[in-house]
């Protein structure tokens, strides 16, 4: 194991690394982020339209569309929010006016969906493009309306004030021309040679959402998450970069399902599949870890289970990971690895087996994995049971590890001791 490391440290480590700081994919990452508010607050929308009490359902059934419209607002229209946030991101790692950016991507995104009849639609914009099923789309254009601002910036094709001018008009007039070049390039492919940029993107990235909601599609990142948690970088920063993008679009299908009364969600993996019942008190399933260090003989574990249990419960396992230490530690990094591959196949067997009802729902992250789940399943109880279970298989799976690490840090507290 000791040499495995050695080799993730000088192979997968330094590349890993750079692209978790890769410009474009933390513009992306801190983009999409940005509309996490807004996503858990239309989603609660959407549990409040569609309650878990099954009593409730006559209730509110009235009142479905009005219900609605905050969730349309909010989860309906992610990606052109993500856009301007990506914008945003963009052009301040770039030193650029961030308004700016974020503003010519948003324009950006929105010109893509001009409608080429517009005599029989009107100026109607489809909102399905605006929610998760745009948000390649969002992601592409905002990095080109930012290229071009900086390209143009770099080389002063702007138009600049004089001075005394307040920043902020001066500001407004230096993207004057970046934004007349945006708009007429994609004016030109979208109306003069009748292109469709929309479905040209969603296309293009149709087979990695489709690979994404298989098991494969879970178990690979659920394998790169780990590993790098192991080897000291946060996995789900790098990972969820480019696998976020993914998961609200399996999502935001999944919320369109049931606003349309399917009987089943098409999709298993968006991201509550990976939060709820697989990262269940932090990444490696931690809490199970946890439980077992309240009754270590070491008492350096045992005070560190106590200080990390209520972290651990709001899913919040860096007290754990850095203090037993799971990241470089031979010992416990392999049911770390181990664990969640595990729990990740038993999930996704119930799940497309129809057992326990699949995810479309996002409650805030720190809630206790239990009531996640139930509320990310809609209310389905089996979720519950589900989630108890993988904390007990993964108790089963770190159990003879931590044994080995208990009786190595035992012997050196009777050592110091003596």
């Amino acid at each position: 194991m000791n040499k495995f490391f050695a080799f993730v440290e000088k192979v997968l480590m330094p590349p890993m690394a750079k692209l978790s700081e890769q410009r474009h994919l933390r513009a992306i990452r801190d983009g999409i982020i940005s509309t996490m508010p807004l996503i858990i607050v239309g989603s609660f929308f959407m549990m409040i339209a569609f309650p878990p009490i099954p009593a409730l359902d006559a209730l509110v059934k009235p009142y479905v569309a009005k219900i609605l419209i905050p969730y349309r607002l909010t989860l309906g229209l992610m990606s052109l929010y993500a856009a301007y946030g990506i914008g945003y991101s963009l052009s301040k790692s770039y030193k650029l006016d961030g308004i700016s950016g974020g503003v010519l991507s948003m324009a950006a995104f929105l010109l893509t969906m001009i409608p080429l009849n517009v005599e029989k639609t009107g100026w109607v914009l489809p909102m399905g493009n605006l929610g998760g099923a745009g948000m390649f789309v969002a992601i592409i254009m905002s990095i080109f309306a930012v290229e071009v601002l900086r390209f143009l910036q770099q080389r002063n094709i702007t138009v600049k004030m004089p001075e005394g001018v307040p920043d902020s008009v001066a500001r407004s007039f230096e993207a004057l021309i970046p934004a007349a070049v945006i708009m007429v390039v994609i004016w030109i492919v979208r109306i003069l040679a009748n292109f469709d940029i929309q479905t040209f993107i969603m296309n293009l990235f149709k087979p990695l959402v489709t690979a994404g909601n298989t098991l494969p599609g879970v178990l690979v990142p659920i394998l790169l998450i780990t590993l790098l948690w192991a080897t000291g970088i946060h996995g789900v920063s790098v990972v969820g970069s480019i696998a976020r993008p993914i998961w609200l679009t399996l999502l935001d299908a999944n919320i369109a399902a049931q606003a349309a009364g399917a009987a089943v969600l098409p999709n298993i993996a968006p991201e509550p599949f990976f939060q709820w019942f697989v990262w269940i008190g932090g990444s490696g399933t931690t809490i199970s870890l946890v439980l077992l260090m309240l009754i270590s003989k070491s008492k350096y574990l045992k005070s560190l289970g106590r200080a990390s249990l209520l972290p651990g419960i709001c899913n919040i396992n860096e007290p754990v990971v850095f203090g037993a230490p799971i990241m470089l530690n031979p010992i416990l990094a392999i049911p770390f690895i181990v664990g969640p591959l595990v729990t990740g196949i038993i999930t996704w067997i119930a799940m497309a087996a129809n057992i326990v009802s699949r995810p479309y729902i996002l409650p805030p992250w720190t809630l206790p994995a239990p009531i996640g789940a139930y509320l990310a399943t809609g209310g389905d109880w089996k979720a519950i049971i589900l989630v108890l279970i993988n904390i007990a298989i993964t108790m089963l799976i770190y159990f003879p590890f931590f044994k080995v690490y208990e009786k190595k840090l035992v012997a050196e507290e009777a050592g110091k001791a003596e």
